[in-house]
């Protein structure tokens, strides 16, 4: 019995939000108790001074601290636990909210938009109300640009296979709670975009003390010997040496501030994408999985000398002591006797050494376990959806009850569709506003979201592997002096191009040549169409020509006809946005000029 996602997540919002009620109060009264200490602490040490008890006041103030610090970190988990409810129940919220179509304010992706990929701008895979807003879960940098890689290119039947098994154990109702937790966890931070890519490069090219080697002996010796020197100058001795280490210190600050601020300025904007990764790994880590995908990848977590997890935890402290510098105060004097900045530096750089290339290959971990969370995640919002079929049938597209995911109404419109073979060519027709656009791009998404590993909007779906191309939504461009017309022909010449490369091209072109006169559109279409007859390519092509049926009695078998019709009641146009086996029999853009106050003779 299939699960009701809209109740479970409405059901878990309703929890998280009495947990975190109840979280918030726990904290507040801790937080209360940390004040208490701290005030007891301060009374009691004042007590024991005041009446000559200095044991027993240094005592009070040992204690109070030690109880102080326990407190505050006690407080610290409550707030964290308390935020990570409140993430939970925001993120089943957007759940419901997706099942609902209200995904305007998820992020769009906008940023891997490209208007010359091969589909992605026809398709809406980005952008507002995008494949990307319904599909992706992710809040990092990373686990974006990951899903969106999978979106954009479409992977091999071994991999897809694999992808599927993963997304099936993480999008059962057991895993419900490890999933959200992880897609949570990442929302307690700040995620600057591409920041960890840009700094590790930076890192990878910037050896400080490769170029100064005199420098490393001093990290160790100038700080033990000014400590030195000023404790001797607090017994008596000359204070000389100590003034001349503390100059010392200074002048190679100020000597190499430049460096240090560089050092400091790229990695601090890293911090709290370390410390989300750290924890998002743990989370892995620490869980068994039985798809052979999930565990492969979570195998090389482990591969080097620490955990993934543990190496970027070293990362996160080191860029943590480091952010001392930012009181001024603190700075001075950190910098005058222990050369903190220095000291950081090349923990930097041993980090760098020890685990650096362990982490980055973690990270593409991170990032593909995020993207099967994201998929996940849908799959489970959406148990009706099919699990997809690689066909081993060159151009196979069988499809049951077939529909767009983008489409989201209480009744979606689904058609069965068929086709498959080299060379062939689907030309539907219909009449405005029909349906026959919006059905090229049902079957392309759906194309697109089988080849990433993810369920599909049907109840049956088998697909052969394809490089999926659009011709749909060509526009003028002032700047290249382009007309739309133009436009079109130049992205007819890259689909030219590439079925002569030898590797399966889907097509799907809407309105082909719409940018000029009937009688050079309807001979252009023909041609076109003989020419990727002979190529390794197959595909749909939607029309108001009506003459391009005529193909399917030329090059018979391997050009099909189907339609969407309208029917005309009084005023009023009806829609079935059924497909219909042959070439459209109604018409109605006579009528839509009339509704829009056109005079139109008949």
């Amino acid at each position: 019995m299939q699960h009701n996602p809209s109740e479970i997540y409405s059901s878990r919002a309703s929890i998280f939000k009495q947990q975190q009620t109840i979280a918030a109060g726990k904290a507040s009264r801790v937080s209360w108790l940390r004040v208490f200490l701290f005030v007891a602490g301060a009374a009691a040490a004042y007590h024991f001074f005041s009446s000559g008890n200095n044991l027993l006041g240094a005592l009070a103030i040992v204690t109070g601290y030690s109880l102080f610090v326990v407190v505050m970190r006690w407080h610290t988990r409550l707030e964290y636990k308390r935020q990570h409810l409140r993430l939970l129940h925001q993120l089943n919220l957007e759940e419901l909210d997706r099942l609902k179509g209200n995904i305007s304010k998820l992020d769009s992706g906008q940023q891997f938009s490209d208007d010359h990929h091969p589909y992605t701008s026809d398709l809406d895979i980005f952008g507002p109300n995008s494949l990307f807003q319904l599909l992706n879960r992710s809040v990092t940098s990373i686990g974006k640009a990951k899903l969106a890689g999978w979106l954009q290119h479409r992977a091999t039947k071994h991999e897809v296979l694999h992808r599927q098994e993963a997304v099936a154990e993480l999008a059962q109702p057991e895993s419900i709670d490890w999933l959200q937790n992880l897609l949570a966890t990442p929302r307690h931070y700040k995620h600057a975009e591409t920041t960890n890519e840009d700094f590790f490069g930076w890192l990878q090219q910037n050896h400080f003390y490769s170029r100064h080697t005199y420098l490393r002996p001093l990290i160790f010796i100038l700080p033990v010997l000014t400590l030195v020197a000023i404790v001797a100058w607090f017994y008596g001795f000359s204070g000389y040496p100590a003034v001349g280490l503390l100059v010392v210190q200074s002048l190679l600050a100020y000597r190499f501030r430049v460096e240090r601020d560089a050092f400091y300025d790229n990695s601090i904007g890293i911090y709290e994408s370390m410390q989300s990764y750290t924890r998002q790994l743990q989370h892995i880590e620490q869980h068994q999985f039985q798809a052979s995908y999930l565990k492969e990848q979570q195998h090389k977590l482990h591969a080097g000398n620490v955990k993934a997890s543990a190496a970027l935890g070293k990362l996160a402290l080191i860029i943590d002591f480091f952010s001392y510098r930012l009181s001024t105060l603190m700075a001075f004097f950190l910098n005058t006797i222990l050369m903190w900045d220095f000291i950081w530096i090349y923990r930097l750089e041993s980090w760098r050494e020890k685990y650096l290339e362990q982490v980055k290959g973690s990270l593409d971990v991170l990032a593909s376990f995020e993207s099967i969370a994201s998929i996940a995640a849908h799959q489970y919002a959406n148990p009706t959806h099919a699990i997809p079929e690689i066909s081993e049938t060159p151009f196979e597209f069988t499809a049951e009850q077939l529909a767009h995911p983008l489409i989201f109404v209480s009744e979606r419109i689904a058609n069965d569709f068929s086709m498959q073979g080299v060379g062939h060519t689907i030309i539907v027709t219909g009449s405005n506003m029909s349906g026959k656009t919006t059905f090229l791009r049902t079957v392309g998404i759906n194309m697109v979201l089988a080849f990433a590993g993810a369920p599909v909007c049907a109840h049956k779906l088998r697909v052969a592997p394809v490089q999926v191309y659009t011709a749909m939504r060509t526009v003028d461009n002032l700047a290249e002096s382009t007309s739309s017309f133009y436009a079109e022909l130049k992205r007819l010449r890259i689909l030219l191009n590439m079925t002569e490369q030898g590797e399966p091209v889907f097509y799907l072109l809407d309105e082909i040549l719409k940018g000029t006169n009937s009688r050079d559109r309807h001979l252009g279409a023909m041609a076109l169409i003989r020419q990727l007859h002979n190529r390794y390519s197959s595909g749909m092509i939607s029309t108001h020509d009506l003459e391009l049926g005529a193909m399917e009695e030329e090059l018979a078998g391997s050009v099909e006809n189907y339609s969407f019709n309208s029917t005309i009641e009084g005023d009023k146009i009806l829609f079935d946005y059924k497909l219909q086996r042959g070439i459209c029999g109604s018409f109605n853009a006579s009528k839509l000029m009339q509704l829009m106050g056109i005079a139109i003779e008949e």
